[in-house]
């Protein structure tokens, strides 16, 4: 698979994210698994509690998935292998999902494919944090929006 790109947004702050949102939500062909990446803090999980609405989501570090409306939000940072994919029965949770966001998810990608139902499209939103100009600047990151071709 590799990646096209399909939008970005530059300095993005956190009171702009509900426009990425209403953007990305346009964007987005459904169902989609839509694969999270950027560093510790970058705003993977801010983003997905931007994206529910409301910010009914919770980081699914502990627990993996976590389950919102028409969302699944789940976190493979502690993932190792292809088997513990496999234990958390994904297809069951994806039932009536519109969007399945995976942060650290990018490494597991073809093992999350084989779990997906067909119709799934596959999307990489990585985030970069901007560096500070001076201490008074608030911190901004980058968007970056690509999809998964075959």
């Amino acid at each position: 698979m590799r990646l096209s790109e399909v939008r970005s947004w530059k300095k993005v702050f956190e009171s702009d994210l509900s426009y990425i949102v209403y953007e990305m939500k346009d964007i987005l062909k459904t169902p989609c698994l839509v694969i999270l990446e950027g560093t510790l803090g970058a705003g993977k999980t801010t983003f997905t509690k931007e994206f529910v609405d409301e910010g009914e989501t919770s980081s699914p570090s502990y627990s993996i998935v976590s389950e919102t409306k028409d969302v699944l939000h789940a976190d493979f940072y502690r993932i190792k292998s292809r088997e513990e994919i496999i234990h958390l029965e994904l297809p069951l949770y994806l039932e009536g999902k519109n969007y399945f966001f995976a942060e650290w998810g990018a490494k597991h990608l073809e093992s999350i494919n084989k779990e997906l139902p067909d119709d799934f499209s596959i999307y990489h939103l990585e985030i970069t944090i901007n560096e500070k100009h001076d201490s008074q600047d608030i911190e901004s990151r980058n968007f970056v929006l690509s999809e998964y071709k075959i």
